[in-house]
């Protein structure tokens, strides 16, 4: 195995014994203008064979882990492609689960099958609601069994990515290599995320990057998205979701929700999301100060002063998708003080964060007894006073509610059904969920059970990582 400057290693992903193809992402080859027949193969898609020309990397970064420093890698995954399709853009290939690397520490390097088919489902599900997203083209099952909470069969993830540069990536060339390597990362994430910026401006390239991640919490948030492990390994750089391990939607509204096993303390509850993000990209700033200034006491300055512009920034995207999922088209002062009597309301009456707003944008909305309640009429008539003040109807704010507000999210229960199902052998309630999930804004005799509720699932709900 040989090494790059950046720490990464090259290293061939570790054989299965019997690799099949459970799911395949059809509309992903597709889109991407892979041929099909030479792709489609369970021996390429495990790693057990890479295409020629194909290399195989294990990556090197760093990260805070519930706020902690460690020097970390991918321990459990293997870079094997950089790819550029028919336009001219590269796409990253990844296999997740596929052996053990110089970076696994005593981990084993492999992955149990439902947390890779649960990646699959939430990180298509979240592409078609329109959230910017790794992608996942197949999970194969290994035919070995992997050892977590118990014995569990083995599973590979196919991911793809605009790239796998991470905050963490950044957090460890600056520890290792020092600025002018730092310098080479930035060119190289310009380069490929941001070719309109000079790839030397370093405070260009940070607003960049802190600009779309504002955007992203704002739209996790505006869906009811929990990451729930938002160490800074990762959030990439490109503002797309990455690591799709103890994630989960919220049901019934709470902003302290978490469903990580391993968030005792609430650090990545989804009300905390917006200032976790802050408080990553403020290590991102700290490798980036050298390049802010050649004095580190002006570099720091500036640091802190565009960081402090954050708050604002995700302020406004997050508002913006506020009004538009209740059909108001201008900003007013005092709308903070409508959307936190809708939430108070939500709160109080332990109503459902997609259900809600779903309902707000149907006729007759009004006729359901929850939205009877005092509290409900005060948040009504302040939003009917609204939309009379922009000179809208209700009706044809109903109307453009419905493309905004989801009819159906990945719901906890419909997930681990149709996972519990899928280890045991039968990928039937999978197929139906990923299919029904392809059009998360229609709602169909096909995809009526998954609009179901099912509120005390989620009480007691845990999602792991699986390593």
């Amino acid at each position: 195995m040989t090494g790059n400057k950046w720490g990464a290693i090259e290293i061939n992903p570790v054989p299965v014994n019997d690799p099949k193809i459970l799911v395949f992402n059809t509309d992903l080859c597709e889109s991407l203008g892979l041929e099909l027949t030479a792709l489609r193969d369970p021996h390429v898609l495990s790693g057990n064979r890479l295409p020629l020309g194909w290399k195989s990397w294990a990556l090197a970064y760093g990260g805070h882990q519930f706020g902690h420093f460690n020097i970390l890698g991918d321990g459990r995954a293997h870079l094997i492609h950089e790819y550029r399709d028919s336009s001219g853009k590269i796409w990253d290939f990844q296999l997740k689960g596929s052996g053990q690397t110089p970076f696994s520490r005593r981990g084993d390097g492999r992955s149990a099958l439902a947390p890779m088919l649960r990646e699959y489902l939430i990180s298509e599900a979240m592409f078609a609601l329109g959230v910017p997203t790794t992608r996942s083209l197949s999970v194969v099952s290994t035919g070995e069994t992997v050892y977590r909470e118990g014995p569990q069969p083995g599973g590979i993830l196919f991911r793809v990515a605009s790239s796998h540069i991470r905050v963490g990536t950044f957090q460890y060339v600056a520890h290792k290599f020092g600025t002018e390597a730092v310098k080479e990362l930035m060119a190289t994430a310009i380069q490929r995320h941001y070719p309109e910026l000079d790839f030397k401006d370093a405070l260009s390239f940070f607003r960049a990057v802190m600009s779309r991640q504002a955007k992203l919490i704002a739209q996790w948030m505006n869906l009811g998205f929990i990451h729930g492990v938002m160490n800074t390994d990762n959030m990439a750089i490109s503002g797309e979701t990455i690591d799709y391990g103890p994630c989960a939607f919220m049901d019934e509204y709470d902003p302290d929700t978490v469903f990580s096993s391993i968030d005792s303390q609430g650090r990545y509850r989804y009300g905390a999301q917006p200032s976790i993000a802050q408080w990553n990209l403020a290590r991102l700033a700290e490798c980036l100060v050298p390049l802010f200034h050649e004095s580190t006491e002006q570099g720091i300055a500036i640091a802190q002063e565009e960081l402090s512009k954050f708050s604002d920034l995700f302020s406004g995207c997050y508002l913006t998708g506020l009004r538009r999922k209740l059909g108001l088209r201008q900003s007013q002062p005092k709308d903070t003080e409508l959307f936190q009597s809708l939430f108070e309301s939500m709160y109080h009456h332990k109503l459902d964060f997609t259900w809600t707003f779903r309902q707000l944008g149907q006729p007759n909305f009004q006729k359901e007894p929850l939205f009877q309640h005092e509290s409900f009429q005060k948040f009504i008539d302040h939003w009917s006073l609204r939309l009379q003040d922009e000179g809208t109807q209700l009706e044809l704010a109903q109307v453009e509610m419905q493309p905004v507000n989801p009819a159906l999210i990945p719901r906890n229960y419909f997930v681990e059904e149709a996972l519990e199902k899928a280890v045991q052998g039968d990928l039937s309630h999978f197929e139906e969920l990923h299919q029904a999930l392809k059009s998360p804004y229609e709602e169909t005799n096909d995809n009526f059970k998954f609009r179901q509720l099912k509120p005390d699932f989620s009480k007691n709900y845990v999602t792991f990582c699986g390593t």
